[in-house]
């Protein structure tokens, strides 16, 4: 891969657009209700625990996860009022040294980890204590996973029937029209109606601020004094705010894929810069498909794979594959390789084979998976609710026109996609919160490590900038030259190192330590078929049954409920 750009002539462009995005006033503070209300239900939950047992059936998980349920306030502000219930996943520390059989390793807590969204389940995590990469860290440590509120079985949030979420075929234009936009535009406003009539008053309570707090009765629960916490993506915003608001309750915190916390930031600014990221990513993948063309046959130069991938579109818009994939669904298929190089070999060939003729790989790759649809869509509403709910949005669809349009100019691959996902926050019917201003001083928390790859889309690496500024004493790990979106626990032992290190011993750099990148994934057909990689992203069942694969780790981390959830959310 070629060396970062991290100032493109997308990002040039943005410091003329985002002038036009309204701030959003000044940080707010916390409120004084809300703090003490916290504290209260963390006492509570600290003297009832969390009585774990068989899981249900509901989860799909192995007999050797043990699950329970953590209550919270709706309404911090009001503690003795509506309580909902999180579901909570947990495998034992298992003590076993994987370098000596003979040796056994003390317990060090509970490592409580979130896989971002919003709206991703944790559920699946502690699953991934089976993968060699992540055995020393189960060894020490009880896995924690859980679904924060709004997610899954934990007090869920809806906004339209999930039988009518999924919309196949449809269009992806990169320079859409009038008509298109205004009907788009329809539809945002629909569907921020549906979310306030299906949740009523309650939905103004799913927030990330209530998400860090949540995190601290869940602490409490599970009878630890200080948290050991690791989020991704966006799960490291709330960690932030976690560490801002308790910075007395931290023991180690590790923040993957670091979103930028600066008010300013979220979060319209940084969808912004997101979909300038995205297309940097993709050119990563189109310059990988280009020297691979004696495999693919999809070019020799990143612009004729372009060329290939614009006629599989064109082609799509005339007759849509299997009756169901359209430009939409290859532009959200495609869409993943932007998050994971994983996914390069498997897109890859199952564009080569519908421009060759067969189009089963990209129908079973790219097609909506019906038996997803609930997940999706729950996923959907409370990733809406929690970005809308957290801060100000432009209000005229005049801003939010003129500042996308310019960058779909240098940056089309992902800025309408985005825009139509967040759009529903622009006609929000519920008031918007002021950000925290995250931040931490000298001596306030333990340090804390920061992980990030330079190329990454979905969190551009500046958010891991600003918020190695913010976290007094923090330590930022880079993989240089790499984009895969999360790298804890991945394919670099560098990378694992510095987090084994940390976790296990406490130890860490100075201030900043850098990897090289992993290898670049190998050219391949396919290994296993495109039916079967459709049924695993949209059931997980991969990390269900232990695979140690890297979908079995995406599935474990909640990273990809299945590739329409991916591309229905592409915020984090």
């Amino acid at each position: 891969m070629r060396a970062p750009a991290l100032y493109t002539a997308a990002g040039s462009l943005l410091l003329t657009t985002l002038a036009a995005a309204p701030a959003g006033g000044a940080p707010a503070a916390p409120g004084v209700a809300e703090s003490h209300g916290t504290a209260l239900a963390a006492a509570r939950a600290g003297t009832a625990g969390i009585r774990f047992g068989a899981c249900p059936e509901v989860e799909d998980l192995p007999d050797d996860v043990q699950c329970g349920t953590v209550s919270v306030p709706l309404d911090y502000a009001h503690p003795d009022g509506k309580q909902i219930k999180l579901t909570v996943s947990r495998v034992r520390a298992t003590h076993r040294d994987p370098h000596n059989s003979k040796r056994r390793v003390p317990r060090q807590g509970a490592l409580v980890y979130n896989p971002g969204g919003p709206g991703a389940s944790g559920m699946y995590f502690p699953l991934i204590g089976a993968l060699p990469e992540w055995k020393g860290l189960a060894a020490a440590y009880d896995l924690v996973g859980y679904a924060p509120r709004g997610v899954g079985r934990s007090a869920p949030l809806s906004c339209k029937d999930p039988k009518q979420f999924f919309h196949a075929p449809t269009q992806a234009p990169t320079h859409p029209s009038a008509s298109y936009k205004r009907e788009r535009v329809a539809q945002a406003k629909a569907y921020a109606r549906g979310c306030a009539r299906r949740t009523g008053a309650a939905l103004r309570h799913y927030t990330s601020l209530n998400n860090a707090r949540d995190l601290d009765v869940l602490r409490a629960a599970l009878g630890e004094p200080r948290l050991t916490f690791m989020g991704a993506s966006y799960g490291t915003y709330f960690g932030a705010l976690y560490a801002t608001l308790f910075p007395s309750h931290v023991r180690r915190m590790v923040f993957d894929a670091a979103v930028n916390p600066d008010p300013e930031q979220v979060w319209y600014r940084n969808n912004l810069d997101q979909s300038a990221a995205f297309e940097d990513r993709w050119a990563d993948f189109r310059e990988w498909a280009a020297r691979h063309d004696d495999v693919y046959g999809l070019g020799d130069t990143a612009q004729k794979v372009l060329r290939s991938y614009e006629k599989a579109a064109a082609r799509l818009a005339a007759e849509p594959a299997g009756g169901k994939v359209g430009p939409g669904q290859l532009q959200g298929a495609f869409l993943s390789v932007g998050y994971y190089d994983d996914f390069w070999p498997h897109r890859a060939q199952a564009l080569s084979a519908y421009l060759k003729g067969d189009p089963n790989p990209l129908i079973q790759q790219a097609g909506p998976h019906q038996e997803a649809a609930k997940e999706a869509e729950n996923s959907n509403a409370v990733y809406t609710a929690v970005e809308c709910n957290d801060a100000s949005w432009p209000t005229d669809w005049k801003v939010w026109d003129r500042d996308n349009t310019r960058l779909a100019r240098v940056a089309p691959f992902e800025t309408w996609d985005n825009v139509w996902m967040n759009l529903p926050c622009a006609y929000w019917p519920m008031a918007r919160q002021e950000p925290l201003d995250v931040r931490t001083g000298p001596g306030e928390v333990p340090a804390t490590l920061i992980l990030a790859a330079e190329r990454d889309a979905a969190a551009p690496y500046e958010g891991a900038l600003e918020l190695h500024r913010r976290l007094s004493g923090s330590v930022l790990v880079t993989e240089r030259d790499a984009g895969t979106h999360g790298i804890a626990g991945g394919p670099n032992p560098c990378v694992n190192g510095y987090l084994d290190a940390y976790l296990l011993e406490g130890r860490l750099p100075v201030r900043r330590a850098a990897c090289a990148p992993h290898p670049e994934p190998k050219p391949r057909v396919a290994s296993r078929t495109g039916a079967a990689e459709g049924k695993a992203r949209a059931e997980g069942t991969t990390a269900a049954e232990g695979k140690a694969s890297s979908e079995g780790k995406a599935r474990a981390e909640g990273k990809a409920a299945s590739d329409d959830t991916a591309a229905a959310a592409p915020g984090r």
